[in-house]
């Protein structure tokens, strides 16, 4: 759509260019402390897995280190990092978790 002005010059409309929010990856870590068990709970409560991705998820973090628990905007991630990292440690729990941009 375009609009003439009294002076004869046009101006265009330009639709704006919404980019997405980046997104991050929440990660799980693999330490020697933390049960099997108590990591398939998180993966549960705080991801919304059942029981079978989660221990999917905490075997690929046990085996190779890390695993990826979901992909969210900025503020969920860092959210659901506060969130693990704060149930770890009241369990007495070493479990690291982490975002990193996508």
């Amino acid at each position: 759509m375009a609009t003439k002005h009294q002076d004869g010059t046009l101006l265009e409309t330009r639709r704006a260019q919404i980019k997405p929010p980046p997104m991050f990856k929440v990660l799980l870590l693999n330490d020697d402390f933390t049960p099997m068990d108590f990591v398939i709970i998180v993966l549960q409560r705080f991801f919304r897995m059942d029981r079978e991705h989660a221990t999917r998820i905490m075997l690929k973090v046990h085996n190779e280190g890390k695993g990826v628990c979901g992909v969210f905007p900025r503020d969920v991630a860092a959210t659901k990092v506060e969130q693990v990292t704060t149930f770890a440690r009241s369990n007495q729990h070493p479990l690291a978790c982490v975002m990193e941009e996508n």
